[in-house]
């Protein structure tokens, strides 16, 4: 054989030997973790854990710790496996906190669900971060599938979903056509939802679906509601809406506009363009020409469809143009219960006029608030006594006030125990963003279809997934969930049923920082919620 021959076969061999190392390395090379059930990709934790792991967020690490004990004291015990879905990670300081706000909510509700039934199965809570924006869900829902499918995990119901985005759609699809059962705890976008219908027979889009929130469209009306008691029929009205594709602006938008107002025509609706959830982009410059436009129209009170970066900026904006004597007030929906977290000192500042006067109020829908049930308890009780010359007895009081108020109280004795016990949370849960308060009463209502489903059975059993997605439309009249955030009952298609919104005002006062102050229900139908929460046949 020649010997350039011999070096070739050589030096082919040499190759073959090196890519087969490199090839065998990459094959049992493991991937990159930052803990147990969770990857790093691309500078995120992504995946699922019930140990106390707090993705990189200081915020969150007490309250995944103490998730974590409440893990271990039950796993004796008959139990299933509950997921908390949501991102979990941000450079930002407002959203950590938000995230903080979130879980300490589920721990809460959790503890009430493991202790408040006195029945099996307890609820195991495990932590699901899909990354910013829910951009790798779907490696997070394959991990839940397996766990649904898992006879050590038993993976019942997955929770959290704090964004109406189209990979939030996607992730609630799969879950839901793989038969979890899902409960979306702060999902208000119209998209993410099953159609119910006046003959009682709802379009099961997602079928396992329920939501405790009202949509974008329920708010709305909720809003129209309030308003238009108090006499505000004759608002001058604009749209200010953002065209980035996003459910929860879309929805609200749609929404702003289906209102019905008395006076003529204010101006046209007007548009801007966000880069992101997070990202204010150029949207200061957009706002700065709308803010001009708006000052010369008529209008005073602008209808917001977008997220609260957004509507932080554009508030601003519009308090400094120069338009005299003129007060604007700003309505929008759920995601602006956060803003306040979002504002400064120097913001309160610019809110507010030379002389102290507020320029801009901003007013929303919030999906609870702590003040709500006392104050229309005191109000309701005040015309009671106008109209019937007595106090009322406890049978006259109503319900949708009572029950949510008691429910509160409830909650509020948790945070109590729970700080004397030494249990740390990270911070003294406070309600009045409402994402603790509705996060806790989604997991007291999976609670609740968990024990329901269970009754009856033997112990040493657990309910099937869709045992557990057949409890949530049953989840009304006798067997309504009395949430802090309202009676939530369940119509067929999981939708909840006149979940009253509660209008809250962000005002600037005239000093310091502004105040964030409950001012009224609004109620979707018009009407609070029927005895017992009977949902009427003609729904919707």
């Amino acid at each position: 054989m020649p010997r350039w021959r011999k070096i070739l076969y050589s030096l082919l061999a040499a190759v073959a030997i090196v890519a087969g190392v490199a090839l065998t390395t990459s094959l049992i090379r493991k991937p990159d973790t930052c803990a147990d059930g969770v990857e790093r990709i691309d500078d995120e934790c992504i995946g699922v854990n019930g140990e106390g792991y707090d993705f990189g967020n200081s915020e969150i690490t007490d309250v995944a710790r103490a998730i974590a004990r409440e893990n271990q004291r039950i796993e004796k015990q008959p139990h299933v496996t509950v997921a908390m879905m949501l991102p979990l990670q941000s450079d930002r300081e407002a959203l950590r906190r938000q995230m903080r706000s979130d879980l300490q909510g589920a721990y809460l509700g959790q503890r009430q669900a493991n202790e408040g039934e006195g029945e099996p199965p307890k609820i195991r809570l495990v932590l699901a971060n899909p990354g910013q924006d829910y951009g790798r869900q779907a490696k997070v829902v394959d991990t839940l599938l397996r766990m649904a499918a898992s006879p050590e995990d038993r993976l019942r119901a997955v929770t959290g979903f704090n964004l109406s985005l189209t990979a939030t759609e996607t992730a609630v699809k799969r879950l839901t056509e793989n038969k979890v059962p899902v409960l979306a705890a702060r999902i208000s976008g119209d998209r993410i939802a099953n159609e119910d219908r006046p003959d009682g027979m709802a379009k099961l889009r997602f079928p396992g679906l329920a939501r405790i929130l009202p949509t974008n469209n329920d708010a709305a009306r909720a809003l129209a509601d309030f308003n238009g008691e108090r006499g505000r029929q004759n608002l001058k009205t604009v749209l200010v809406y953002d065209k980035r594709p996003d459910g929860y602006n879309e929805s609200l938008a749609r929404a702003f506009s289906r209102i019905e107002e008395k006076g003529p025509a204010g101006p046209a609706a007007m548009s801007f363009e966000s880069p992101s959830i997070d990202e204010a982009g150029s949207t200061g410059n957009q706002f700065t020409q709308t803010a001009n436009n708006i000052c010369d129209s008529e209008a005073d009170t602008v209808y917001f469809a977008g997220r609260t970066l957004h509507l932080r900026i554009f508030a601003l904006k519009l308090a400094q143009v120069g338009c005299k004597n003129r007060h604007y007030t700003i309505i929008s929906g759920s995601d602006a219960a956060s803003l306040r977290q979002d504002m400064t000192e120097k913001d309160w500042a610019k809110l507010r006029g030379d002389d102290g006067r507020p320029k801009v109020t901003v007013q929303y829908a919030a999906p609870a608030h702590p003040d709500a049930w006392t104050t229309e308890l005191t109000a309701w009780t005040k015309k009671y006594r106008a109209t019937h010359e007595r106090e009322p007895a406890a049978q006259d009081l109503p319900q949708y006030l009572t029950e949510p108020k008691a429910a509160l109280e409830t909650l509020r004795k948790q945070i109590y125990t729970t700080a004397k016990e030494g249990t740390k949370l990270g911070s003294t849960p406070t309600l009045e963003d409402s994402r603790t308060m509705l996060v806790h009463d989604g997991l007291i209502t999976i609670g609740k279809a968990l024990h329901q489903a269970q009754r009856g059975a033997p112990e040493s059993t657990v309910p099937t997934l869709e045992d557990v997605g057949r409890q949530w439309p049953l989840l009304q009249s006798r067997h309504r969930v009395q949430g802090t955030s309202g009676l939530i009952c369940l119509t067929t298609g999981g939708n909840a049923y006149d979940k009253p919104a509660a209008i809250v005002e962000l005002d600037p006062g005239r000093q310091g920082p502004g105040t964030l102050k409950f001012v009224g229900l609004g109620w979707p139908t018009g009407t609070p919620q029927p005895k017992n929460c009977v949902i009427p046949s003609d729904t919707p």
